[in-house]
This record gives C-alpha cells, structure tokens and sequence, in this order.
C-alpha cells in the first residue's frame, strides 16, 4: 500500500520530479540496505511503512508481512512499559527518543537494541513519519552484565573481605583491650606483691630486734595494716597455762565478739590447719568471730612445740580471700609465730641462766649484777640501799627426817612467800642452798629491819604440805646490813649481812640480827655447814 501510495504521489509530480523522487528513494533504500544496523519508517497512526533487511531477518518475516506492523508485538514484555512511555511522550513532543529495548528474535529469544528514532515534520511542524534505526548492543549488554557480575561479586567479595577484616580487626582489638587489661591487673597485682613483700621483710626486720612480746604485737598491728590493706585481723595467743585465747593485737577495727576464748573456739587450733570460711557460710564457723561479717581465714601461729595462737584475718569489702593474699597470709602468720616462739626461748634461756630452776627466784648469778648496779645507782644519788640474808634453821633435819623432796617443797614454798612479801622493785634471789638474798632500794637500815622481822614471823606460820603431811614449822634466822653504813661494795654489803647472819644463828636461831661495824675487806665469808 505503501508502494501505491508512493507512485500515485510520484505519478501526479511533474516527469522530472518523479524521477528525482524514484532516484532519492532508491539511493536511500541502496543505503538502508548496505549499513549493517536495522532502518525503518513509519507514518504516525498508520505504523511500519519501510525497513531495510536487516530487520527481515531478526523478525523473521518478509518486508510485505512487517508493513503496517506495530512493534510493539516484539518488544520484551518488560521493556514494553518503558517503551510506550517514551512512544506516547515522543508523539506529545515530536522529540527524538533514545531507548535500550529487546527485541524478540526469529529463533524466539531477545537481544538487546539500541533504538533512536526522530520525526519528520511538515512545513507545519507536524510530524508526518518518524525515521528510525536500531543497533544491535546485545554482546555489548550481555559482557557489560558479565562485568556488571562480575563487578558484584568483586564487590561482593570485597564487601566479605572488608566485614572478615573489621571482624578481625574488632577482635584484636577487643583482645588487645584485654590484654592490657590483663596487664594492669597483673601490673597492680604485682605491684601489690611487691609491697606485701617488702611490708613482710620490714616486719621481719623489726621483730628480730624485739625483746619482749610487747614489742612483736605492737610491730604486727602496726605492720599488717600496710601489707593488707583490704583485711582486718587480730591475734590470738595462748596463755601460760593454755587453756584460754587472748587477744594480743588488732587492727583495722577487728572487734571480736569477746577478748578471750577457748582453743576449741578456733578451728584452725582444732585441726592444726589454715580454715577458711567464705562469705555466708555457716558450716564450720569459728566462735571468735562474730556471724555475718564476710569471708575471713584463722591461721594458725606454731612452733616446735606445737601450736602458740592464732591469726585471724577477715575481708572487709565483700569479696573472697585470693590464692596471692592467701600465700602472703601463711608467710605473715610464719614470721609471727617464728617470732614469739624465738622470743619465748630467748626468755627461757635467760630465765635459766639468771633464775633457780627449784624455786624460780633469781639466782646468785643474777643477784651479783643486779646487786652492782643498784649499789652504783645508789651511790650516785646518794641514796639508801637495804640487804637481807635468810637462812633456814636446821634445814638439814627437812632433809634427813622427811627427804630431799620435802626439803625441795620447804624451798619452793619459801620462795613463794619470800615473792609476795616484798615489794614490786624489790629483788629476792636465792644465794645457794637454803640461803636467800633480798635487796631493798631505798630502805634504811630499821625499815630494812622491820621487813625483816615481818618475814621471820610470817615464815613461822607457814603450813608446808609433803605429800598430803605437814613438815614441821619453819624458822629462818636474818642479817641485815645497809648501804652506806656497812659498805659500798656488794662484797662488803654481803660480808656484814652474813656476818649479821652468823650471829643470829649463834644466838639461838629464829631472829633478826643487823650489822653494827663494817666486815674488813680481808675477812672471808662465812661457811654455810657452821650456819646450819
């Protein structure tokens, strides 16, 4: 139809202009038909009115067939919205559209084409056909869809790699956190060590220099404090007699329920052990220590001779004892009880050095230093100084009439009351035998006297047991001699109250006698058989 419409137009053009019209149309078909890409026409409501083979052979259909054909019955379906939005805004506007579109194929698949088509207007700007071609892209769309893939799963890839990467990153960082956090705790942990340790080898220091127990207490409630910050603590020591607890240093406000108990209170003294008790639990709690209070560990103080107290230490935030604070616990407890049981044979030795082991007075070892010494103090004041020599009459009929233990029994007993009736500066040392020494500071010669006698007369009532059988009644005979008035020598101060002595044992026994004339530097002392 077109054809006839074509020559029917040709027909009524002049001759020459017909011919130019029929050789326009043939060199533009010769052209449509050389370029490889699709070239069509088409007259606005009427539809295709040329194309060039190529379009033949995608559609699959001779030229006569596709004449007057819609193109929308080849368009994909998914395409096709998008190509009638821009036919219909194409037809609004007469602008040229530019679109991607696939094309359905003879073999019945769809490839990709490039398609721009542009009006053809009249003089009056009526678009009268529309002039088309379209480019064949499907290899281009189909590798720029491999790249396209390929970019995903690049991108893809990396997006895995950069999530592994920050993953990793986050966890090294979160172990680095930890780390440094476990550097810290091991950094305080061991600065804390280091100062237990050092607290621990000064307290070590200072108890080697004390000398009583005083001093070791008085070193461990200042000392425990500063190595255990977090604990509160006390002491407890087993009295001479061992049956009671008492408390002999606390710290940090450690307040027992009592101030002395009973060993089998402990359990750490029942079992000989370190016992620790964690916070809220009451199945073996020991009685010293008041319920409630948190977690705490008793430690027991030993020695070679077995146990000698206990140390108590309790936790005052809420926490439990660690494995660290417990180590340094049992070393602090060593040292302590190292230390009063070094102190105690310190005191034994020299107890059995300066003291009688029958009647537990000083012995004449002790007294001839002691008794230097007050006579120089003495001296340089300018002061008084009384001496007294007691001797048991007939001592050696105790021995020969009920034995030498009752006569050890007459000894101790006396030594008893001589320690009582003294007073608390004054010094009772026995001499040798049955013969004791009493140095009185500051007492004159009557009041030294008058002691005297005091202590002859209570003597005599004494009631002295031997197995369950009284010994007899005990009599002692006194000298009494004073500083200046009869020397200011121990020699001579001795020399005149044994002189005193004798003489009351030569006068009948059983009396006080004072030395009246200084004893001559060369004159020897007394035996002891002419006294008995």
């Amino acid at each position: 139809m077109f054809a006839r419409r074509f020559i029917s137009f040709a027909a009524l053009l002049p001759g020459s202009v017909a011919a130019i019209a029929r050789e326009s149309e043939a060199r533009f078909r010769a052209l449509a038909e050389a370029i490889p890409e699709i070239v069509w026409t088409a007259i606005p409501g009427v539809g295709l009115d040329y194309c060039n083979q190529r379009l033949c052979d995608l559609i699959g259909r001779p030229l006569e067939r596709l004449l007057g054909w819609h193109w929308k019955d080849t368009i994909h379906p998914d395409d096709l919205p998008v190509a009638l939005m821009n036919w219909e805004k194409g037809h609004e506007t007469s602008a040229p559209i530019e679109a991607e579109y696939r094309y359905r194929t003879a073999q019945g698949d769809f490839r990709w084409h490039l398609v721009r088509a542009t009006p053809v207007r009249d003089s009056s700007g009526k678009t009268v056909k529309w002039f088309g071609c379209s480019v064949d892209i499907d290899d281009q769309m189909r590798h720029q869809q491999v790249l396209e893939d390929e970019v995903k799963q690049h991108t893809a890839a990396l997006f895995e790699a950069n999530l592994r990467l920050e993953t990793e990153m986050r966890e090294r960082a979160l172990a680095q956190q930890e780390l440094n956090l476990q550097n810290e705790r091991m950094v305080r942990e061991l600065t804390l060590r280091s100062t237990r340790a050092t607290g621990l080898a000064k307290m070590a220091e200072l108890l080697q220099s004390c000398s009583d127990l005083k001093d070791i207490f008085a070193v461990v409630a200042g000392m425990a404090p500063k190595i255990f910050p977090e604990l509160r603590g006390v002491v407890l020591v087993l009295n001479s007699s061992r049956d009671l607890l008492e408390i002999a240093a606390s710290w940090s406000e450690c307040q027992p329920p009592a101030t002395t108990f009973s060993p089998g209170d402990c359990w750490a003294l029942r079992t000989g052990h370190v016992h620790m008790v964690a916070t809220g639990d009451s199945t073996a709690e020991c009685r010293h220590v008041v319920s409630g209070q948190g977690a705490y560990a008793c430690l027991p103080l030993m020695s070679q001779g077995g146990p000698i107290g206990v140390v108590h230490f309790q936790i005052i935030a809420p926490g439990a004892l660690s494995e660290a604070v417990m180590l340094m616990a049992n070393m602090f407890a060593e040292q302590v009880g190292l230390s009063v049981a070094n102190l105690r044979l310190r005191e034994a030795l020299r107890d059995q050095s300066i003291r009688d082991a029958l009647t537990g007075l000083f012995n004449r070892r002790y007294l001839e230093g002691t008794l230097e010494r007050e006579i120089r103090r003495a001296v340089r004041s300018e002061q008084i100084l009384g001496v007294l020599i007691l001797d048991l009459d007939h001592f050696k009929k105790f021995n020969d009439t009920y034995g030498h233990d009752a006569g050890d029994t007459v000894l101790r007993e006396t030594a008893a009351f001589l320690t009582k009736s003294v007073r608390a500066e004054d010094i009772v040392c026995r001499f040798g035998g049955e013969e004791f020494v009493i140095i009185l500071p500051l007492a004159d010669i009557k009041a030294t006297q008058a002691r005297a006698e005091r202590i002859r007369s209570k003597i005599r009532e004494l009631a002295i047991l031997h197995q369950g059988k009284a010994v007899g009644m005990v009599t002692v005979s006194v000298g009494v001699a004073e500083l200046p008035e009869h020397g200011t020598t121990p020699k001579t101060l001795l020399e005149a109250a044994d002189a005193a002595l004798y003489r009351a044992k030569r006068e009948g026994r059983d009396r006080v006698v004072a030395a009246d004339t200084p004893v001559s530097a060369g004159e020897p002392m007394l035996a002891v058989a002419q006294k008995s």
